[in-house]
This record gives structure tokens, C-alpha cells and sequence, in this order.
């Protein structure tokens, strides 16, 4: 829907609008005119379908405009430079984009790059007749008709505050510049997963132009993880539809409400990729396509959160015992940590394994570490092992690594206000080697000697990056709900005071 404001100034356009400089007979014979003008009131016209094409390639179609007739006030003599002679209207009008993409996006692109919009509208009929819709009256005897009438139409692009000015052979904004993510949410019900979100958009339309949008729908995909093949397709994951908006300025709220959708087995791994990486901080590839224009693909990035998310929380390692066996020593322990989802994401979570790569610390952490590994997965085979910090860590002296994924137990709890779902995990550790770090001996044997001669054992630092493996409730997988995905690259930072129960016996070197 396009409202506006219309009025055809007639006395113009016949030529009986008042002049200082007429004769007494010629205003006389004006006023007559006038007074017929004023008699007929309106005229109501009837387009056929308008083509809009570039101005410099008339023969390719960018879109077809379609309005029902629509009646417009006649009038004479209008007050100059004021606005108030004409008439509030609200007009229905169907765009259909051209399907020639490609074209429409090179219209877009060179049209940016010159600051104007040059467009020619082809109209293949056009009829006008007297009076108001439907009138049979003597009104309705006025009738003018037009065939092949092709107006051209150069606008300036505006300038848009935030955007490279358009014209200087400048390049077009992306989305992204064009359109700002204020917040999402996320939930888990009635065995689905459903979306809602909230954006603004830079409005570059015109203030005198209104326009009221109906819903619009939208589907969102994931490409293929960097290490697949390029040839495989995106991997569809929600479908969307905006609210109804209308065009305001300096900027167009929007709001967008939809569902995960039924996925496949193998989106798992677009699924784990595109949340690794959020959670880890980074923006994420997406891609948007609507059915309104087939085969328009939006290349674009989901924001990152700011501050990056502490997704690993209150780590510790409870009953830890540091054994020798054979020429090696392994450790065993149960792993505690709180897992809190970013805010928006309130879905229903269970943590089934976990993967933690740990360093051990003589006394707390001193310096954050820098092996966060890159978010990248491979279901159910361990997490990629990442070159350990050069140089070390002061004071770091060993390192554990388990060989195969964690079993995990998990508890829903509640998380703190700012964020989303939150769920306590704990997972046994059975005689994982522990590896002393190269050139670290003499640290080890430091901590060492502080737990069998000191009162109260020894505190280790632990820091390092883990994976979860998390079921997400409601996630429509086709052969079943509930579907599994990796998060990978997650930091964390904790304790554990070891006694000297727990490193008896022990070779001191």
C-alpha cells in the first residue's frame, strides 16, 4: 500500500490558470474554463501493467508495477509552492521484481556508482475518463485515451547518513551496512524452535514517499563449512516473515517471527560451524533468499556479540589424583563447569560430551592463554589437537588431553539475567596421560613438593579450550528431534587443590 498526496492542476495543463497579463476578454474566457474544471471535479484513470526499465537499456525489465484505476482530483489555480491543495490517498500497488537477477543487481550497482536513478516506464494503455469510479453520469462522457507512453524518470540518489555517498563511482552499501540486528530470541516450545528478532533499517527512500509493506517472507541458509566441498549447496535452516513496516526516517524498524526448519542429518555440521563461531565471538556467514525474487541470493554476516561470551563458567576439577604408571602418569577427576548460552538463545539444552584440553598451572593462571582452537567439527571424532602457546605460559607445567570425547551429565539451572539458557555439566576423567610440558621439569617438581610438604596440598591453575556436544530441544532433525551439535573453541580458566593423597607415590627427580 502507497499512500501519498495527488491533485492534477487542470488550469495548467489546458491552460486557464489565472495571468496578471490577461485581457479582461481572455480572463473571462479563463474563468469559464475554470468553472468547467470545477464542474468536472476529477478524473479516474486506468493504467494497463507499467514496465520499468533502465533508461540507458529500455528492452531489459527491472519490474512490472500494477494499480487499480485510481481517481484523481482536478483543480485550478492551486496556491504555488504549498502543498495543501492536494488530496491524501492510499493506493494498492503489486511489484513483481524481474527475475533476471543478475540484471537487476547491475542496475543497482551502476546506478549507485552515478548517483541517480534513470528509469523509463512503459505504459502500453492508458484511459481517462471523467468523474468517479463507476460514474455513469455525464462526467463519465469525458474520455481521453493514450497508447505507448513512455515518461523517463531521473531521481538523485540521496545521501544517507552512515553510507558512502552515492555518485564518485563509489561502490553500492552491503547489507549489512544497510541493515542493524537490535536483538533475537530464541526458544524452545511445543517441540519446535521458533525465532523472533528486531532490526533497523537505513531508510534511502525519500520523505515524501509513504509506503506500508505487507508481510514479506524470507529464508535463512547456512553455507557449507570451509572444509566441505564448495560445490555443495547451503544448507536452508529457518524460514522467516517480516511484520508489516512502513517507510520512516531516518530509519525503518522491522521486526521478523519464524521457525527452524525440518533439516537434514548433514546440518549438523553447517549448525555446529555457524554456532562455534558466534559463540566464540566472531561473525557468522548467512545467506538470505526470498520467493519474491527467485534466485536473488543476500551474502551476509551475522553479527558477532559484543562482549564476546563466557560460555564456560566456574570450571573446577574435584577428587583429582595424579598417578605414575609405567614410564608415564595419568590423571583422573570429575570436570565442573557451568555452560551459559549467549543472550536471545533460550533454548532447551543437554550437554552429552564434552572434550576439555587443558593446561595445568603451578598456583593460579598468570596470563590468558592463546590455543583457543578454530572453530571447526568433525561429530563424534576428537577436536583437531592445536599447537600448544609459544612461548609458554609462566608456570604452566603440564598438559591433558584426552583421547576420545568425555561422557557428560548435565542439569538445567538457572544462568544469570543477562543471558541464555544455563546448564551444569560434569564428566568423569579416567587415567588421561598427563604430559609434562617441554623444559617444564624442574616446575613440576616444584609443584610437586608442594603437595606433599605443604598443609593444605597445592593449588593448580587450569586453562585451556573444550568442546560440547549439546542436544538442543525442539531442533526438527527429518529423522527425529532433538538434534546434536559441536561447540568448539571454548575458553575456560579454573582451579583444583590437589593433596597429597592425590600424588602418592610420586618419583621426585
Amino acid at each position: 500500500m502507497v499512500h501519498g498526496r495527488v491533485g492534477l492542476d487542470a488550469g495548467c495543463v489546458v491552460g486557464v490558470n489565472h495571468d496578471e497579463n490577461d485581457s479582461l476578454l481572455r480572463d473571462w474566457w479563463k474563468s469559464f474554463g475554470r468553472w468547467g474544471i470545477r464542474r468536472l471535479d476529477r478524473v479516474n484513470v486506468n493504467l494497463s501493467p507499467i514496465q520499468i526499465s533502465p533508461r540507458a537499456h529500455p528492452d531489459i525489465a527491472l519490474a512490472t508495477i500494477s494499480t487499480p484505476p485510481i481517481e484523481i482530483p482536478l483543480t485550478a489555480d492551486p496556491p504555488r509552492r504549498e502543498s495543501s491543495w492536494l488530496t491524501p490517498v492510499q493506493v494498492p500497488v503489486r511489484i513483481e521484481p524481474t527475475k533476471d537477477v543478475a540484471s537487476l543487481l547491475h542496475f543497482i550497482r551502476e546506478s549507485w556508482k552515478i548517483g541517480f536513478v534513470s528509469v523509463q516506464a512503459t505504459v502500453a494503455h492508458t484511459i481517462v475518463h471523467g468523474g468517479r469510479l463507476g460514474d455513469s453520469g455525464w462526467r463519465s462522457r469525458f474520455v481521453l485515451s493514450h497508447t505507448n507512453v513512455r515518461p523517463v524518470i531521473n531521481l538523485k540518489i540521496p545521501s544517507v547518513p552512515g553510507l558512502p555517498p552515492p555518485g564518485h563511482d563509489n561502490a553500492p552499501p552491503s547489507f549489512s551496512d544497510l541493515v542493524t540486528l537490535q536483538s533475537f530470541n530464541i526458544v524452545s516450545a511445543d517441540d519446535a524452535i521458533f525465532i523472533e528478532a528486531n532490526a533497523t533499517a537505513i531508510n534511502p527512500i525519500p520523505w515524501d514517499l509513504e509506503f506500508s509493506s505487507p508481510p514479506l517472507p524470507f529464508v535463512i541458509a547456512l553455507p557449507s563449512p570451509s572444509n566441505s566441498s564448495p560445490q555443495l549447496p547451503s544448507v536452508p535452516v529457518a524460514s522467516v516473515r517480516s511484520h508489516p513496516f512502513a517507510l520512516t526516517h531516518p530509519n525503518i524498524s522491522l521486526t521478523v517471527s519464524g521457525a527452524v526448519l525440518p533439516l537434514e542429518q548433514s546440518a549438523s555440521r553447517a549448525l555446529s560451524n555457524f554456532m562455534s563461531k558466534y559463540v566464540s565471538g566472531l561473525e557468522a556467514d548467512i545467506q538470505i533468499t526470498t520467493p519474491l525474487v527467485p534466485g536473488m541470493v543476500i551474502n551476509t554476516t551475522f553479527p558477532a556479540p559484543n562482549p564476546k561470551p563466557e560460555i564456560l563458567r566456574n570450571v573446577s576439577i574435584t577428587n583429582m589424583k595424579i598417578t605414575p604408571t609405567g614410564t608415564t602418569m595419568v590423571a583422573s577427576g570429575t570436570v565442573h563447569a557451568l555452560v551459559v548460552l549467549p543472550s536471545g538463545i533460550n533454548v532447551g539444552v543437554n550437554a552429552s560430551r564434552v572434550f576439555p584440553d587443558v593446561l595445568v598451572y603451578d598456583g593460579p593462571v598468570s596470563l590468558p592463554g592463546s590455543n583457543e582452537s578454530d572453530p571447526d567439527v568433525r561429530p563424534h571424532n576428537p577436536p583437531p589437537e592445536q599447537p600448544l602457546p609459544d612461548p609458554l605460559p609462566p608456570r604452566a607445567f603440564a598438559h591433558i588431553r584426552p583421547e576420545d570425547w568425555l561422557p557428560a551429565l548435565s542439569e538445567k539451572v538457572d544462568g544469570p539475567a543477562d543471558a541464555g539458557s544455563a546448564i551444569a555439566v560434569s564428566a568423569h576423567i579416567d587415567d588421561v596421560p598427563l604430559q609434562v610440558l617441554p623444559g617444564r621439569e624442574r616446575e613440576f617438581s616444584n609443584f610437586v613438593s608442594k603437595v606433599i610438604f605443604g598443609t593444605q596440598g597445592a593449588l593448580a591453575g587450569v586453562q585451556g579450550v573444550a568442546a560440547v556436544a549439546v542436544r538442543v530441544n525442539g531442533l526438527p532433525f527429518a529423522n527425529g528431534h532433538d538434534g546434536e551439535m559441536e561447540l568448539t573453541g571454548l575458553p575456560f580458566e579454573g582451579s583444583v587443590r590437589i593433596g597429597k593423597k592425590s600424588m602418592w607415590p610420586l618419583p621426585m627427580n
